[in-house]
C-alpha cells in the first residue's frame, strides 16, 4: 500500500504544480485528503507488516500517522482560506504552495513508517526541500532570509545524521552486518561497537534536533514558523517536530539496550533542560505572537525529552504529549491567520480587544492558552504531570524544581500577551475596516482542542495500547 500511496501522492503533487485551474486544484486536494485518510486506516489495519522491504507500520508510526492525518485535513482547508483571503490567487503561486504542502505531508508520513534509518534520512531531506518552498511563499526579503536560514541549518543537520549513519554502520561491522534497519539494530544492539555507537548517537541526535526544535539546532524552526503562512507553520510546529522525535526515539530505543543508556539519558536531559531555559528567556521578551507560539513549541519538546530521559512513566507521557501538543498548537496557528487578517500585524503592540472583533476566534485563543500551558482540563496537564512524576521518581529533583520555575515564567509571559490581545484596547488601531470573520472558520480549532482534552482525560483503550506497545522495548 505504501508504494501506491507514495506514487499517488507524488503524482498529485506534480499535477498541483503544473495545474493552473482553480476547480482542478480543489479536486486534487480533495483526492489527496481521501488518499491520506485511506492510507492511515490501511496502515492501522496492517500494523507490523513490512512493505517494500523498508517500511513497517509499528505502534509509534501509526499513532503519529493518525495525528498527521487529523492535522493535515484542517491545514489544507485553512491553506485554501489563506490563499483566498490574502488574494494570493496567482495560479503559479498557488500551484507551488499546494504542491509543496502535499509533498511535505507525504514525506513526513513516509518517514514515520520507515524501518531503515537511511530511508528515513531521505524523507527528512524531502521535508526540508518542500518546507523551504512554503517558507518562501511571500517572495520578500524576510521570507528569503528565513528560507536560506532554514535550508542552511537543515543542510547541516542532515549532514550530521548522515555522518551518524556512517558511524552506525561501523558499529555494525563488529557483528558482520550491514543492515541498518531498526529491527536489525535492535536485535544486535548488545553486540555493537560501543565507541562508534556513541558517536553515531551524538551525530544523529544533534541532526534531528533541527526538526524536533531542541538545543542545539532549534533556531531553524523558529524563523520557518514565523515567515511561512500560518497553516504551513502549523505543520512545522506539530507533525514536522514529531518527525524529529521519531528520529531520535528510534535510535534511543537501540541505545537503551546497551551500557550507553545512562550516558544517552544525560545527553538528552542537558539538551532538554537548555531548551526549556532558552524558550523561557525568549518568551519573556518576544512580542511577535507567531514567534511566541514557536518558542512555546521549543518548551514543549524540551519537556517531552525530559520525560524520555527520566524514563519510567515518562516514556508514556512523552508520546502522549507530542500527540496532544500537535492538536493544541496547530489550532493556535490556524487561529493566527484570523488574528493577522484583523490587525495586519504580528506584533502584540498592534493588537487588542480581540473579543470585540472576533468573538469565536477569541474563545479559541483563550481555550488554546489554557490547553497549551497545561492548565486543567487540558490533556497536556495529564502528560506534563506524568513527566514531572517521572523526574521525581528518577530523583532528578533539582531539574524538576528548576523546570517548574521556568514554566511559571512561561505561563506569565504567555498569559500577559494573550490577555493583552484579547482584552486590552489596541493603541492607534483603526477598526473601521476590520475584516469580518465567519465563526465557521474556527470550528476545526474547537474540534482539535476538544480532541486534545478527550485523549488526555479519557483516552480510548486502543490509543493507550498503542502507546504502551510503542514503549514496550524500553527498560522499565
Amino acid at each position: 500500500m505504501i508504494g501506491i500511496y507514495l506514487i499517488a501522492a507524488f503524482v498529485i503533487s506534480g499535477l498541483l504544480f503544473l495545474n493552473r485551474n482553480t476547480l482542478l486544484n480543489n479536486l486534487l486536494l480533495i483526492a489527496f485528503v481521501i488518499l491520506q485518510a485511506g492510507f492511515t486506516v490501511y496502515e492501522y489495519l496492517h500494523k507490523g507488516i513490512t512493505e517494500l522491504g523498508f517500511f513497517r507500520p509499528d505502534a509509534l508510526g501509526i499513532l503519529l500517522l493518525g495525528t498527521l492525518c487529523i492535522v493535515c485535513i484542517p491545514a489544507i482547508l485553512h491553506s485554501y482560506l489563506y490563499i483566498r483571503n490574502h488574494k494570493e490567487t496567482t495560479p503559479r503561486v498557488r500551484a507551488i504552495f499546494f504542491s509543496a504542502l502535499v509533498m511535505l505531508i507525504t514525506a513526513v508520513g513516509a518517514a514515520y513508517l520507515a524501518n531503515h534509518i537511511a530511508v528515513a534520512w531521505i524523507f527528512v531531506e524531502i521535508t526540508t526541500l518542500s518546507a523551504s518552498a512554503l517558507i518562501y511563499h511571500h517572495r520578500n526579503e524576510r521570507s528569503l532570509e528565513g528560507t536560506w536560514k532554514y535550508v542552511f541549518i537543515c543542510a547541516i543537520s542532515v549532514t550530521f545524521i548522515f555522518i551518524g549513519i556512517l558511524f552506525l554502520s561501523m558499529a555494525l561491522r563488529q557483528v558482520g552486518s550491514t543492515d541498518l534497519s531498526f529491527d536489525n539494530l535492535m536485535s544486535k544492539a548488545s553486540q555493537l561497537n560501543m565507541f562508534w555507537l556513541r558517536l553515531a548517537f551524538l551525530f544523529i541526535f544533534t541532526g534531528f534536533t533541527a526538526k524536533l526544535g531542541l538545543v542545539p539546532m532549534y533556531t531553524a524552526g523558529i524563523d520557518a514558523k514565523d515567515k511561512a503562512p500560518a497553516p504551513a507553520g502549523a505543520l512545522f510546529a506539530t507533525v514536522l517536530m514529531n518527525l524529529g522525535f521519531v528520529g531520535i526515539f528510534r535510535i534511543y530505543v537501540v541505545i537503551a539496550q546497551t551500557p550507553l543508556h545512562d550516558w544517552a539519558n544525560s545527553v538528552i536531559m542537558i539538551a532538554a533542560f537548555l531548551s526549556v531555559f532558552i524558550a523561557t528567556v525568549y518568551m519573556v521578551k518576544v512580542k511577535n505572537m507567531k514567534r511566541i507560539f514557536a518558542y512555546s513549541g521549543i518548551e514543549h519538546m524540551g519537556l517531552v525529552m525530559l520525560g524520555v530521559a527520566a524514563g519510567g512513566i515518562g516514556y508514556y507521557a512523552a508520546i502522549l504529549h507530542i500527540i496532544l501538543h500537535a492538536f493544541v498548537k496547530s489550532s493556535l496557528f490556524f487561529q493566527f491567520s484570523q488574528v493577522y487578517r484583523t490587525y495586519q500585524s504580528k506584533s502584540i503592540y498592534d493588537m487588542g480587544n480581540y473579543f470585540k472583533y472576533n468573538l469565536t476566534g477569541a474563545m479559541i485563543l483563550l481555550l488554546g492558552f489554557i490547553c497549551v500551558t497545561a492548565m486543567p482540563p487540558s490533556g497536556l496537564f495529564i502528560s506534563e504531570f506524568m513527566i514531572f512524576r517521572s523526574l521525581f521518581q528518577g530523583h532528578h529533583l533539582i531539574v524538576l524544581v528548576l523546570v517548574l520555575i521556568l514554566l511559571t515564567m512561561i505561563i506569565w509571559a504567555f498569559g500577559k500577551n494573550i490577555f493583552k490581545l484579547l482584552f486590552a484596547p489596541p493603541i492607534g488601531f483603526n477598526d473601521s475596516n476590520v475584516a469580518i470573520i465567519r465563526p465557521v472558520e474556527s470550528l476545526s480549532q474547537f474540534a482539535l482542542l476538544a480532541l486534545s482534552v478527550y485523549l488526555g482525560l479519557n483516552p480510548p483503550l486502543q490509543f493507550v495500547n498503542l502507546i504502551q506497545e510503542a514503549i514496550q522495548k524500553l527498560p522499565v
